[in-house]
This record gives C-alpha cells, sequence and structure tokens, in this order.
C-alpha cells in the first residue's frame, strides 16, 4: 500500500518573517520620533542624542527637564511623541 502525502502551503512562516522585520525597525522608528520631538534651540539636544542597540541615550544633563515640558516647543516632552510613533507602527506591523 502507498503513503500519500500532502503539501500544504505554510501560511504562518511568512507572516511571522513580516512581523520580525517590522519589529526589528521599531528602535529606529523609536529614535526619530524621540528625536524630531526633541526641541531646538542651540541643536545640542538633537546632537547628542544617539541610537545605542535599541536604546535611546539622551546624552545631555537637561533631558529629563524637556522631557518633563520644560521647552515650549514639545510641552509634553519627547516621550509621548516616541509612544505615540510606536503604537502606529505597532498597528501597521500586525494589520498586514
Amino acid at each position: 500500500m502507498a503513503t500519500k502525502f500532502k503539501l500544504v502551503y505554510d501560511k504562518i512562516t511568512p507572516s511571522l518573517k513580516k512581523i520580525d522585520a517590522g519589529l526589528d525597525d521599531l528602535p529606529k522608528i523609536a529614535f526619530k520620533a524621540f528625536k524630531e520631538a526633541t526641541p531646538i534651540d542651540k541643536g545640542y539636544a538633537r546632537n547628542h542624542t544617539k541610537l545605542k542597540r535599541d536604546t535611546i541615550d539622551a546624552d545631555y544633563k537637561y533631558a529629563s527637564d524637556l522631557n518633563s515640558g520644560s521647552s515650549r516647543q514639545a510641552p509634553s516632552g519627547m516621550l509621548p511623541a516616541t509612544e505615540q510613533a510606536i503604537r502606529n507602527e505597532l498597528n501597521k506591523i500586525f494589520r498586514k
């Protein structure tokens, strides 16, 4: 008696690869949003904000003050805009 095998197309693996690729981009997207939300006076804060691995490093003394709304340019700070950018990107990734 012969054994028959049926090949079934794997629909999950391609979706997981797209999700994984999208999640890999999240730190860069968050960094871009954080940096764009950072107020500009002389540019010191933006120039001293770096992405180190998956961490945004705001390497200047007054980063907490700016994030607490000390600037009229960013009265809510930088984190709300960054969080919204992450939410938007996650919605895009998981809707696909």
